[in-house]
């Protein structure tokens, strides 16, 4: 059968919408038409060599300048110094955020000689005192963010731009102000964009290589790309837009490989193969081994313990749970558990300020004894029989509070802060009434135990606790009391309860009438897997509930334009607010308006018929830039979808793959000008970049600034960085640390 000529595609032909299309191959597995550019602009000459050193040079003593200073506590040095000591002493704790960051800080710090009893508690405080090696844990993020200047250089080569474009991009990173004052600080920005840097430079590097499949260099930028995208992830949850991104570049490849006629199956299979080992393998099992180091040196009990499971903390030195007695009788002693969220059903002698004013009865995530409740029968909770009896399914019972003789009672009361018809008070109650009967139900049990299906059994038997009256169903939700309920979770009696809200476990028995030689029982050792799931989940909530008001918070839209910046920290007349580089965020939100304009416009002429050198143009551009355009969108577009805090600093992966779309637009559109005309518009651009870098410098480095030059630097209404506190002169005063900047997440 003869193919029609519109269906056989013509060696060495492109693709009309990519350049990294792969080509037919050889029996070598080479492309035979997919050749190697005819000029390798990734190879450096040594005048371009002596050039992307010098301006090494100058970007480390741009970055390096007053690291000293402030020599106190800046902002969220407060989280990440204080998860270094909690890393050096072993204390267990939580965070949102993976800990290949946190713990790079924790080792710099470790080596410099920090012992781990600074607790970094309060921005403000003194670091030369304590002789705290804060200038050397510092430095982790300074040199990353220093490091960042030649990957842009070498990443705009390998993406086919000359050396003017290259050097325009290292400048416009060195000179950027906002990466100055984040790159500084015991903070996780840094390593952050530099390990995105560096996947964007590998992977830049391995399409370069897509004429020469399977060769070492082939091999050797699709491993890279891997154990960057790996390390990425491990920093912040915010690397997953970077597999987002290589992954949509990924299914472009292959599915171009899919469509190549010349391509035998093993052929695909084997570039398939390829990228999942390399690309979603390798990063796994990058991402799983640092937590398992993490959970390795977290081996003491913590103030981390509050979130996790009692099975969880028990694997801690000092969170051990001694073993419990087995079988629950009316009259024994007993902690009562919720199966889904850390907490025991918990009361204490504070009384609701609203509804009945009874009794509060919370959810508590730490072990006291203000979790102890007696199970009695409904007709006689004052029993202290001898006799045995076992709480069996079915059972209507009574919960005393074993500290202060309240029982566990509901009525038709709102919720303390549920606002909600089937939501209703849960209270502890003196006078016995039929508001206090519960029903035992168990709704599942340990199929190894069946008798757990029967009667209450420690650790096997899971129930709900049914109102008898009123027929809703004891219940507990991650909403938080206010100050007057010690910020415990709010338990209520609900209707309608979806079922793994409302079912608990007993997890200590105390019981001095059963014989000494009684079964008793005990969680078992959580393995590791176990482990990273449950701290995937807790940080996961953890992480969507960071939802309260921040004074400098902002949310995306805000972003591109600059809208408003974080104040770190101040003192005096001097202090250190993050700001971005005006002319670096303007400049590359046009380029982006125009990149994103050219690509529908380009559709429109396609759609109409044209076909002329526009067009080519224009596919020329998107080509070049689309990898780096797609990067921004990937990391800015989610944050839309996001509830939690946001600040700035989260826009700082995206500013950097738009300031490689700025450079290649450049490329692209000053190419045809002659090139002393093109150098001196790269003269012009980066001597105002230089320019109003220095003009904002103050903000950065934390130097002194006069009112009158403060106050001309505002140049939007809400750049809300305090010009009052400044003097007319620079000669300060003795003053204190402002107590206005807050930490964040």
């Amino acid at each position: 059968m003869v193919a029609s000529a519109s269906t056989v595609r013509k060696r060495g032909q492109l693709s009309e919408t990519t350049d990294l299309r792969p080509e037919p191959s050889d029996d070598n597995g080479k492309s035979k038409s997919h050749t190697p550019p005819t000029k390798d602009t990734s190879v450096i000459k040594g005048s371009h060599l002596v050039t992307i050193v010098a301006i090494t040079v100058l970007a480390m003593f741009v970055r390096f300048y007053r690291i000293t200073k402030p020599d106190s506590v800046v902002f969220d040095e407060v989280h990440f110094g204080g998860f270094a000591s909690k890393y050096i002493k072993s204390k267990f704790f939580m965070d949102v955020h993976p800990p290949l960051a946190k713990m790079m800080i924790a080792a710099t710090g470790y080596f410099a000689g920090f012992n781990g009893d600074f607790t970094f508690e309060e921005i403000g405080m003194d670091y030369i005192e304590p002789q705290v090696p804060y200038v050397s844990m510092r430095l982790l993020s300074c040199v990353l963010g220093w490091l960042l200047v030649p990957m842009a250089y070498f990443t705009l080569r390998a993406s086919r731009c000359s050396h003017l474009t290259a050097s325009l991009g290292a400048l416009l990173v060195t000179f950027e102000n906002s990466y100055t004052t984040q790159f500084r600080y015991i903070l996780l920005d840094s390593p952050l964009v530099f390990f995105t840097a560096l996947t964007i430079l590998s992977w830049v590097h391995f399409q370069n290589q897509l004429w020469n499949s399977f060769s070492c260099k082939w091999w050797f930028w699709l491993f890279a790309s891997g154990v960057s995208l790996g390390l990425t992830g491990s920093v912040k949850w915010v690397g997953l837009f970077l597999y987002a991104t290589i992954g949509l570049c990924t299914l472009k490849q292959l599915w171009d490989l899919l469509g190549d006629l010349s391509i035998t199956p093993s052929r695909f299979l084997k570039e398939f193969m390829a990228r999942v080992l390399c690309l979603i393998a390798l990063p796994g099992v990058i991402y799983t081994s640092l937590f398992q180091v993490h959970l390795m040196v977290l081996k003491e009990s913590g103030e981390g313990n509050g979130f996790m499971s009692p099975q969880f903390r028990s694997s801690l030195r000092g969170g051990e749970i001694p073993d419990s007695l087995q079988d629950i009788a009316y009259g024994a002693k007993v902690k009562i558990h919720h199966d889904v969220i850390n907490g025991y059903l918990h009361s204490h002698p504070h009384y609701y300020p609203t509804g009945s004013r009874q009794q509060q009865v919370t959810l508590y995530s730490h072990r006291d004894h203000h979790n102890n409740w007696i199970i009695t029968k409904a007709e006689d909770d004052n029993s202290t029989d001898t006799n045995l009896e076992w709480v069996k399914n079915g059972d209507v019972v009574r919960l005393l509070h074993a500290v202060t003789k309240k029982r566990l009672h509901s009525h038709d009361v709102k919720a303390p802060v549920t606002d909600s018809k089937i939501h209703f008070e849960v209270s502890g109650y003196e006078w016995g009434d039929s508001n206090d009967l519960w029903r035992v139900e168990i709704y599942d049990h340990d199929r190894s135990v069946p008798e757990s299906a029967d009667r209450l059994i420690a650790f096997h038997s899971k129930f709900r606790l049914i109102h008898n009256k009123m027929g809703c169903a004891l219940y507990t939700h991650n909403v938080k009391l206010p100050k007057w309920g010690s910020e415990q979770l709010e338990v209520a009696c609900m209707r309608e309860a979806k079922i793994p809200k409302t079912l608990w476990v007993i997890d200590t028995v105390m019981d001095d009438r059963l014989p000494e030689d009684s079964p008793k029982i005990n969680y078992r050792k959580p393995s590791f897997m176990e482990k990273f799931l449950e701290l995937h989940k807790v940080m996961w909530r953890v992480n969507a509930g960071l939802s309260s008001y921040h004074p400098f918070g902002s949310r995306p839209a805000d972003w591109p334009l600059l809208w408003r910046g974080i104040s770190f920290w101040s003192k005096n007349d001097a202090q250190v607010y993050l700001m971005g580089n005006p002319i670096i965020w303007w400049s590359t939100s046009v380029v982006l308006a125009f990149f994103f304009a050219s690509a529908g416009i380009l559709v429109l002429r396609r759609q109409r018929g044209y076909k002329d050198s526009v067009n080519e143009r224009i596919t020329e551009l998107l080509n070049n830039g689309g990898f780096f355009s797609i990067g921004w969108a990937l990391h800015f577009l989610p944050f839309f979808l996001m509830a939690r805090q946001l600040f700035l600093h989260h826009y700082l992966p995206a500013l950097y793959f738009a300031i490689l779309l700025l450079c290649v637009a450049f490329e692209q559109l000053t190419r045809s000008i002659p090139c002393k005309l093109r150098l001196l518009l790269v003269l012009l651009i980066c001597i105002t970049v230089v320019y109003v870098y220095f003009l904002f410098s103050p903000l950065a480095y934390g130097t002194s600034w006069t009112k009158q030059k403060c106050r001309a630097s505002q140049w939007r209404p809400k750049w809300d960085f305090d010009c009052n506190r400044m003097t007319d002169e620079t000669a300060s005063s003795a003053a204190s640390v402002s107590t206005t900047q807050i930490p964040t997440v």
